[in-house]
């Protein structure tokens, strides 16, 4: 890949929580208490699942990264969720919840010469309780206006007992409310790490583990995966020592081309949220590299986490911005992004995109067919009724 300068690298001063962005749903908590083993989880899940927690009330965690959705956004109305309030969305899809628990803190790869590991589409923060952390403050999100207002009302909400069990009667004082945000979010990563989260439970997994057979189209398409369209360089399709199955990403960072979203309204937001308008132009990886090593920071423009692929078929829409509606969209960008015929247009920050790895993978309709079979064996709680991922 080649370098670029960048003239000015600036963090946008909303960047600082928008892949939890949440939407109003009717989430109810009640359907996942066997997951949990601990008081700490169960107190997670109360607050994971509670929409008094924004301003105005109404969104939840959960709104966006609902059970039923693969732990991501049910609403595809939009390439991005909206916020509690509804004229005002994030610049980037909220991605799935699911199997979080297994990323890894950001580091750089040396012999790999790519950064590797951290949570959000930017690899900003380093753990699960560190990423809950924002959404509550996001003007675009819950719109909460500091930690104090959240802090205040768990303690009058209805499982503060829960929480002064759990961490002490002298929690949630309202001279220490950094230490009770603190415990808010540890509770909430605790919920996110239970088993509800990372069941393994697809027909894929099963299949490894002789119980259950795939199609010939599903054959076909893992054998695409693996080989001609040059999935598993990325996504890998077996686990890595010490994981307890594949994870269906390598968790580094890449900018695959994918064209600037015109759709999302957060272009067309006011200065005071969107001080670019439409000229705004997400360069990702970039941003939270800048904070550390801004000399390599433009390097990493454009560059975005490689996403599991896990319940990729409950998770649309696709890409960082949403760009791909569908999952046989975004299959055909990656096998025709570089062939003129197909007139994809320039992707945002054209500099650093991956032209060795994909672009012109030279599969066809059939063969993109196939794949795209193959990636909806990836959807947990295969075998089992729709409602035991949990209902809205």
């Amino acid at each position: 890949m080649k370098s670029i300068r960048i003239k000015s690298l600036i963090i946008h001063p909303l960047a600082l929580g928008l892949l939890l962005v949440t939407l109003p749903a009717a989430a109810d908590d009640r359907s996942f208490n066997q997951n949990e083993r601990t008081d700490l989880e169960k107190l997670g899940r109360k607050i994971y699942f509670d929409e008094s927690l924004s301003t105005p009330p109404g969104q939840s965690c959960a709104s966006c990264h609902t059970p039923a959705a693969g732990f991501a956004d049910p609403d595809h109305s939009l390439p991005v969720s909206r916020g509690v309030i509804k004229a005002r969305t994030g610049f980037r899809s909220a991605p799935t919840a699911a199997y979080a628990k297994f990323v890894p803190p950001l580091y750089y790869d040396v012999d790999g010469g790519t950064y590797v590991g951290g949570l959000f589409w930017d690899g900003r923060v380093n753990s699960l309780a560190e990423q809950s952390q924002f959404p509550f403050l996001n003007p675009v999100e819950m719109h909460n206006p500091d930690q104090q207002s959240v802090v205040a009302k768990i303690r009058s909400g209805k499982y503060s007992g829960l929480f002064r069990n759990v961490f002490g009667n002298a929690s949630l004082n309202p001279y220490n409310y950094q230490t009770a945000y603190g415990q808010i979010t540890k509770a909430i990563a605790a919920f996110e790490s239970t088993p509800l989260f990372s069941p393994f439970s697809s027909k894929y997994d099963l299949f490894l583990k002789g119980k259950a057979n795939l199609t010939p189209a599903e054959r076909r398409g893992l054998a695409l995966y693996n080989d001609k369209a040059n999935c598993f360089a990325c996504h890998p399709s077996i686990a890595a020592p010490g994981q307890p199955g594949p994870m269906f990403t390598d968790f580094t960072y890449d900018n695959i081309g994918i064209p600037k979203n015109w759709s999302i309204p957060f272009l067309k937001l006011p200065p005071n949220l969107n001080p670019e308008g439409t000229n705004f132009i997400d360069l990702g990886l970039a941003n939270t590299v800048a904070k550390f090593d801004p000399a390599n920071a433009a390097d990493q423009a454009g560059r975005f986490k490689v996403p599991t692929l896990r319940n990729l078929a409950l998770t649309a829409p696709y890409g960082h911005n949403g760009y791909f509606k569908t999952i046989k969209d975004i299959v055909h960008f990656y096998n025709t992004r570089d062939v003129p015929a197909a007139n994809w247009p320039e992707g945002e920050v054209p500099e650093t995109v991956n032209h060795d790895e994909l672009g012109d993978l030279k599969m066809t309709n059939q063969e993109e067919n196939d794949l795209v079979e193959f990636l909806k064996t990836l959807t947990d709680g295969y075998g089992q009724r729709s409602d035991s991922r949990g209902s809205e």
